[in-house]
């Protein structure tokens, strides 16, 4: 059956009236086919002759060629064709100039921009939200105009986070949808395989390119007993993080199933989905059940749900299948978690946290709560944190930190304004933000301590690698549920258990916190706010996209030089970074942002967290050419200015975090050629690729020790350079003595010819 969008037939009638902001929200021609879905997994079924996982059944269904294409888990590439692509505003971009350096017309799949990142937290929504749009003006001008006249979807400041907003609208049990944002796996709480990309990607899928993705291996969580009391979804990630590590879901998909599943809500699936970017997973997935169709009934979508329901065999794992690792959660023994502090897989009970800090010397004292974010920030979420918020009042007291609350949208903060959450939460020492991603990336004027300041914050974020949140590293960011931050902002401390600690009331009086409590969804519909949502013209020939050739912010794209069909030789050893570099150390965010659409301005952020192995200093690295120390930027700028360039080398799991490419443009910019690490993040590795980049990694990963902050490095074999064949490089010591070391890569056919081509995008334009 194909269905197309007919929000006016299908809406209910309690809804009717919002009908017609509902529909805007769609483009033209788009549609939803489980008929194909299903032909392509009956056929791969019947190649491999065996029972499928449910992400095999939603990857494999969208093949280009479910005849043809080898299928391999972990080993070959598969050529899909998404049915979708979103970006974010900071992503959207660099994504949005490389399109239109491709010379195409207008995107050949639908696709949406999102305008959640460039708006700073400081004082509360209503001003922030004033302050953003005039501040970002012209960035939101380009993309507003970028979208009607390619044909992209549009939400204004103000609209919501990226994966929420997917969530309400665009994402359903079968779709493939990827997203310019780590966290698009949120979208496999209502049944998606929703895959975070680089902004290359996602011009490929919007240039109508057939789409690569390694085949994934699948990774089996079998939830069984059901959640209550204190525990929460959020809960069973990270439990999953303690036991997989950062890079423990690396080239996997993560599958929920088992009985377990059906005491999750909708959203509470989503926010476990979304954390798996913290574990490096390819994405996450739950299978289609009950509280996925009453989610979608709730949001205007019966339509949806009853194609979902007669589909339903195509939306659960086949009997039988197999997972190359199968992980067991029973729910009922599931305690309250707590993560970190400076990385998300640190796990630790919530009744154990305050020994273990005090054992390790962490602030006890919870300085600020935050609550929110694209991760936990539903109606239920706000829901449960505000029963909590209500009895504290009723004993007279408030916050003792202070206290932070981010909706995820603007139906989800028009609807707790209407029921009164948002009163309750204000009333016990909360501010209400604005519905945008703030401080969970770093988009935080924060006042109450000193930058090097040691203090401890409690969010209900996904992220909280050092300095994140406020550009602070002495700020020890742990990770946990809406509820217990609202329950550690309430006490001020970590060396609180709600499940049995007291608090003391106005009167005297020690009083216990009951187990939180919400409801799923809201007894009324909700309430969309305002309409946020520009539509693309059916008409764009006279829509114009201005970049200034003077503007700080903006930036239109040269293409990278071709490879010039010799070896590397030479190249300088920039620097040799130690221990975790994320995206965040790589390219990072904060007051950055406001460059991310303009690539020689933000390249002066390039690696300016990461740490130098040879002085374990931050930014200071030798410029071997003048002897002097300087800024990692500068010292690249003056390589490339002199013809000389570089490498840098560093430690596992390479490039963790955020999708953003900028970490990949900016070496690719200021003149790097290769990165050789001991291991890479999925798609860190792919946006260097994309770039024309060379990410290679050490075969023996003890190599990593042989090379000094001062040698060159030659990679040679580049001119039989092809799928599977090792490159070799040559290590050149400062005292004339030489390493000789083997470096793999995970190249393909098509992928060497980005390199060949100097870029993806070059290559795209070749094929024309």
């Amino acid at each position: 059956m194909r269905m197309q969008w007919n929000w006016r037939l299908h809406v209910s009638a309690a809804f009717n009236a919002k009908a017609k902001v509902a529909m805007s929200r769609f483009e033209p021609g788009t549609s939803i086919s489980y008929e194909k879905l299903h032909e392509n997994i009956n056929i791969v079924r019947k190649r491999l002759n065996r029972p499928l996982t449910l992400s095999e059944k939603i990857v494999y269904g969208h093949l280009d060629d479910p005849v043809g294409q080898d299928i391999a888990r972990g080993r070959t590439y598969l050529r899909l064709r998404p049915d979708r692509v979103a970006m974010q505003d900071a992503t959207a971009q660099m994504a949005m100039l490389q399109f239109i350096s491709s010379g195409l017309p207008k995107v050949a799949v639908p696709s949406t921009i999102h305008c959640d990142h460039l708006i700073e937290a400081q004082i509360g929504g209503v001003e922030d939200l004033k302050r953003a749009k005039e501040v970002n003006q012209e960035v939101y001008n380009f993309l507003a105009t970028a979208g009607a006249k390619y044909g992209v979807g549009f939400w204004k400041p103000g609209s919501g986070i990226i994966h929420q907003i997917i969530l309400e609208n665009y994402a359903y049990p079968g779709v493939l949808l990827i997203g310019t944002d780590s966290h698009t796996p949120n979208g496999g709480g209502l049944g998606s395989i929703c895959i975070g990309v680089g902004g290359a990607d996602a011009v490929d899928v919007m240039a109508g390119i057939p789409w690569e993705l390694k085949c994934p291996n699948v990774i089996g969580v079998k939830l069984t007993g059901s959640l209550s009391g204190w525990t929460s979804p959020k809960d069973v990630i990270l439990k999953v993080a303690g036991i997989l590590t950062v890079k423990g879901g690396t080239g996997a998909i993560v599958e929920y199933h088992g009985p377990g599943v059906d005491s999750i809500s909708c959203t509470g699936m989503a926010t476990i989905c979304n954390m798996g970017a913290e574990i490096g997973a390819t994405t996450s997935v739950f299978p289609y059940n009950h509280r996925m169709k009453t989610y979608l009934n709730k949001t205007g979508r019966a339509d949806i749900a009853a194609l979902a329901d007669e589909h339903k065999d195509d939306l659960v794992p086949d009997k039988g299948c197999k997972y190359d690792h199968v992980i067991e959660i029973n729910l009922s023994e599931l305690k309250p978690h707590i993560n970190g502090p400076f990385t998300p897989d640190l796990a630790h009970p919530v009744s154990e946290i305050g020994a273990v800090a005090e054992k390790n010397g962490w602030p006890l004292e919870v300085k600020v709560g935050l609550i929110g974010s694209c991760t936990n920030s539903s109606y239920e979420d706000m829901g449960r944190a505000a029963s909590l918020a209500k009895q504290a009042l009723d004993k007279g007291l408030k916050c003792k930190a202070a206290f932070t609350v981010t909706p995820g949208s603007e139906q989800i903060r028009a609807t707790i304004e209407r029921d009164g959450f948002s009163k309750i939460l204000r009333d016990v020492g909360g501010v209400v933000l604005a519905n945008a991603c703030g401080p969970c990336i770093g988009q935080w004027d924060r006042k109450d301590v000193k930058m090097g300041e040691k203090n401890t914050i409690v969010t209900s974020y996904n992220r909280n690698f050092t300095s994140r949140n406020d550009a602070n590293p002495a700020t020890h960011a742990f990770v946990t549920s809406p509820e217990i931050v609202t329950a550690l902002a309430i006490a001020g401390t970590l060396k609180f258990d709600p499940e049995t600690d007291y608090l003391t009331a106005a009167n005297g009086e020690k009083f216990k916190l009951e187990p939180p409590n919400g409801d799923e969804l809201p007894a009324r519909d909700f309430d969309p706010g305002q309409d946020t949502y520009q539509h693309p013209p059916a008409e764009s020939g006279s829509v114009m996209v201005d970049v200034s050739p003077t503007s700080t912010r903006l930036q239109l794209l040269e293409p990278f030089d071709k490879w010039n069909g010799k070896d590397l030789e030479d190249l300088q050893v920039l620097i040799k970074v130690k221990g975790k570099c994320t995206t965040d150390h790589i390219s990072a965010a904060g007051p950055w942002l406001k460059f991310r659409g303009h690539l020689d301005n933000i390249s002066n952020n390039m690696l300016i967290g990461a740490i130098n192995i040879e002085n374990d200093a931050v930014n200071k690295i030798k410029n071997r050419l003048t002897g002097e120390y300087g800024g990692v930027p500068d010292v690249a700028r003056h390589y490339k200015a002199n013809g000389l360039s570089w490498v840098v080398v560093g430690d596992d799991n390479y490039g963790e975090g955020s999708s953003r490419e900028h970490a990949a443009l900016e070496p690719r910019h200021l003149g790097g050629r290769v990165i050789l690490v001991k291991s890479f993040a999925r798609i860190h590795e792919t946006n260097l690729k994309k770039q024309g980049m060379l990410p290679l990694t050490f075969a023996d990963p003890t190599d990593y020790d042989k090379i000094r902050p001062d040698d060159k490095l030659s990679i040679t074999g580049l001119a039989t350079f092809a799928p599977g064949k090792p490159l070799k490089g040559v290590v050149k010591h400062g005292d004339g003595s030489q390493d000789i070391i083997t470096l793999n890569h995970t190249f393909n056919e098509n992928q060497v010819e980005w390199f060949h081509a100097g870029s993806a995008l070059n290559r795209m334009k070749e094929l024309q």
